[in-house]
This record gives structure tokens, sequence and C-alpha cells, in this order.
């Protein structure tokens, strides 16, 4: 018995020393990583380059001029946008994005196995936070090296911004086609509105297009523009947030080809 209680507490005693042995590794890998954070910092500006705005005592928008680098970028904040667009946008992008800081571990697991089971890339795992670090800080490649450094600066902007300041830079940097960047720019250029009250037609459209903003963009290529809302419109039903009656609806309406110019 006394040998048992001998070995117990050599045990014990080896256990507290590897946990504050770990305890200690942690507390040095997340100084380090502090110091990282603080030495290389994620470019954020206070103030993002928008375009110039003339609006009446109402504050509707009766003018806008493009950007010196020659893009149409309002500022866009959450109580500008339908509230409906902001819930598609989540649910198909990043369904986790408010329980998350900056990656979403289950969704890059999932990107991993549809990749070893199809041998090609089904889903990127991207979360709004890593879609806006690419956007922040463009990247010209795809390599794992460009994901991970994308990942980092996700992290580090988690840490900066709240989750509605997330949410409204990606809704003004997103691009839309051309040099149409942003929500506002791109419902003003494809509706002739804002986008404070949209259709599920056009909502389920804006949410598809900065994906492959080129590709799908309306003006020159409607089909694939009609095409990537359909399936939108099925992911927000299978999510539960559409009835398949609304969606059907919404598939339906027309897609507009045609490009407007913004207000003036």
């Amino acid at each position: 018995m006394r040998g048992s209680a001998v070995l117990y507490r050599k045990i014990l005693r080896r256990s507290a020393i590897a946990a504050a042995s770990l305890a200690g590794f942690a507390a040095i890998a997340a100084g380090g990583l502090w110091q990282l954070d603080r030495a290389f910092p994620p470019p954020l500006p206070a103030e993002l380059t928008v375009s110039t705005e003339v609006q009446d005592r109402d504050g509707q928008l009766l003018r806008a001029f493009a950007t010196p680098d020659g893009y149409w970028r309002l500022a866009t904040r959450l109580d500008q946008v339908d509230k409906q667009l902001a819930d598609m946008l989540v649910i198909y992008e990043d369904k986790r994005f408010w329980d998350h800081e900056g990656v979403d571990v289950l969704a890059l697991a999932r990107a991993a196995g549809q990749f070893l089971k199809s041998g090609r890339i089904v889903s990127g795992g991207s979360t709004l936070s890593m879609q806006l670090a690419r956007l922040a800080e463009p990247r010209d490649s795809r390599s794992l090296g460009s994901k991970i450094k994308q990942m980092l600066r996700a992290l580090q902007i988690e840490r900066r911004l709240t989750k509605r300041e997330i949410l409204e830079r990606y809704l003004t940097l997103a691009p839309y086609g051309g040099n149409l960047e942003g929500v506002r720019a791109a419902s003003l250029a494809y509706f002739g509105k804002e986008p404070k009250r949209l259709t599920v037609s056009e909502a389920a459209l804006l949410v598809a297009l900065p994906q492959l903003p080129e590709k799908r963009r309306p003006d020159r290529n409607l089909a694939i523009a009609h095409a990537a809302r359909d399936r939108v419109l099925a992911r927000m039903v299978s999510s539960g947030l559409l009835g398949e009656r609304e969606a059907a609806r919404a598939a339906l309406d027309d897609v507009s080809g045609v490009r407007r110019t913004l207000p003036a």
C-alpha cells in the first residue's frame, strides 16, 4: 500500500510539473503572438476611402463621385441595408460568424474533407473576417501560405473590430463587377435604389455576386447571374431562412441585365 501511495504522489508531482510547463509554454506563446500582433498589425485604416456623397436635408443621395482610384465605393452602415440581405449573407458565407473568433475550424475541417474526397476545392472555409482580410490586403496567389496569412489576419481583425464593424466594412468593400464596390453602389447600379428595402430576389443576387463578380455580373453574364441567385435561394431554403414557396416566387423574378449610372 505504501509503495502505491509513493507512486501516486510521484505521478501527481510529475503531472503538476507537466501542467506548469504547458501553462508556461502557453503563456510564452501567447506573449510572442501578442508581440507579433503589435509588430505586424493588419492594414485597417481608421477610415475607408469612399466616394464623396452629396445628400439632401433628409439624407437622400443626390450625387456620388468616384474615389481617386476610380471606384464607386459608398460607405455602408448596417442600418442602411435590408436586414434580410445581412441575414442571407451570414448564412451563405459564414453561418457561425457571430460565434467564432475569425476562423471557423469546423468549416475548414469540412472544406479539407471535401477536398480529400473529391480531389478539388468544393468550399474554401473562409469566414467573413477572412474575406475582409483579403479585401484589405489582396493576395496574388491561392497558396497554403497565403491562406494561413489570411487566417492570422482575420484573428487580428477580430481583436480590433466588432462583428458589426466587420460586416459594415465587408458590405462597403465587397466587389460587384467592374468598378462597383460595396452593396450600396451595386444596388444603385443594378436596381436603381438603395439597399434599404430589397425583394428576396434582389437580396439573393447581391449575396451571390461578390464570389465571382466579373463572371456573375448581370450586365454582361445575365444567365450566370440568374443561376447564382437561384443557388443562394436554394441555400436559404435548406437553412430554414426562406420557405419553399417564397423562394420559388423569388426565382420567378427577372434579373435585370442593365447597369444604371449612379445618381447625378
